[in-house]
């Protein structure tokens, strides 16, 4: 087996005597041994099985091998939430007196990771601008021992150059940490461009249908394996019920993809020149900035939608409370259209001058494009904006 969509379904754990075609839920807290031998082998590494469901299960196990795939990556962890996932790759592998070099556009959990949290451990960062890459290599210090982004960027979609910074690491010997949850391996693979370490928010598309939280980090495997350990004595363990729904929603993620980007693409198609817009944001429209990078990076634009509506937060909102078919709230990835205020919400806790540093204005709109009929999302999206 080969195809990405091949293996998404077909690789599972190893049946049970009851010869099952889907694979069971093995909601069980520890595991059993044969022999005190036995026991004390697996607990000496000397003989592989599962001994407790905070360190491994076969749910959870089958979950990272398939992601692995996904993401060409050597070895992963599961966890417990998507933030549990980012704050993990950088707390077990950072030490007091490390610096880190962020994206300036990172999701707003991230952003207090880097400026409240880690601080209190002697931990530095700095920012750097996507749109400006001249000035990441002066950015860098001695102590500077990670680069850490998203792309696209939650909520502004701004694009970085995953080649420039696998040059940039290489160069520097540092680790690259890529955040690749709005594009998914099915359109993007960051290891293919150097990336040491690729994090997901599996709650988003890896689930696709809005139901369970979970994370994953995958990428070289000494560095999953000081990930391991962190993690199997602090405990952010995914659950194997939340492992079974997001190993079956990989199943279908290929197809799904396919079609958030296609109705993403002909949303912003639709409604560039709308006059109660100022800008329409998609990595796939001739008209985005960083589009020719977005073709060179990326296999289809993925499925968000960002527009600035003239008129600020009054008539943000004005659009917002006048929708009829999408949902509001602060998620994405799902089969029905949500749209979001980020200004007031998801990045609600960032100072007036980082918003506008990152480019989130009180008119900006997210739109997590889903799966109902087009014209259905179409017709939404205009009647609420002729009301602004």
């Amino acid at each position: 087996m080969s195809d990405i969509e091949t293996k998404a379904i077909r690789l599972q754990a190893k049946r049970s005597h009851n010869r099952e075609h889907s694979v069971p839920l093995y909601l069980t807290s520890s595991f059993t041994y044969e022999s005190a031998e036995q026991a004390r082998a697996v607990f000496a590494d000397e003989e592989p099985g599962n001994i407790y469901s905070r360190f491994s299960n076969p749910n959870v196990d089958e979950l990272v091998e398939k992601m692995c795939y996904l993401e060409k990556a050597e070895d992963g962890f599961a966890f417990a939430t998507g933030m549990s996932a980012v704050f993990t790759s950088m707390a077990s592998l950072l030490s007091a007196g490390d610096h880190v070099l962020a994206g300036r556009a990172v999701f707003g959990s991230t952003h207090q990771l880097l400026t409240s949290i880690l601080p209190r451990w002697g931990i530095t960062h700095s920012y750097a601008d996507a749109n400006k890459p001249e000035d990441w290599e002066a950015l860098i210090t001695p102590q500077t021992k990670m680069i850490l982004v998203e792309t696209p960027s939650n909520p502004g979609l701004e694009l970085i150059d995953l080649e420039f910074l696998g040059e940039l690491k290489r160069k520097h010997n540092l680790l690259l940490v890529v955040d690749n949850c709005f594009a998914t391996p099915i359109l993007q693979t960051p290891i293919d461009f150097g990336a040491d370490l690729v994090v997901h928010s599996a709650t988003k598309y890896i689930d696709g249908q809005g139901r369970v939280l979970g994370g994953m980090v995958v990428g070289k495997a000494e560095l999953i394996k000081e990930i391991r350990f962190f993690s199997r004595h602090t405990g952010p363990a995914l659950s194997p019920f939340n492992a079974w729904v997001l190993s079956k929603s990989l199943e279908t993620l290929s197809l799904r993809i396919d079609k958030h980007c296609e109705n993403a693409l002909k949303l912003a198609q639709t409604l560039e020149g709308n006059p109660a817009l100022e800008v329409v944001n998609y990595p796939f429209l001739p008209s985005y900035p960083q589009y020719e990078l977005a073709k060179k990076q990326m296999k289809q634009g993925g499925g968000i939608v960002t527009f600035v509506v003239k008129g600020g937060y009054e008539a943000a909102t004005r659009f917002i409370d006048s929708l009829k078919l999408a949902t509001i709230t602060s998620n994405l990835g799902d089969t029905r259209t949500i749209v979001t205020h980020p200004a007031s919400t998801t990045h609600s806790k960032l100072s007036a001058e980082e918003k506008a540093a990152t480019g989130i204005s009180e008119g900006l709109i997210r739109v997590s494009v889903g799966l109902e009929s087009l014209q259905d999302i179409i017709e939404d999206i205009e009647q609420a904006l002729a009301k602004v």
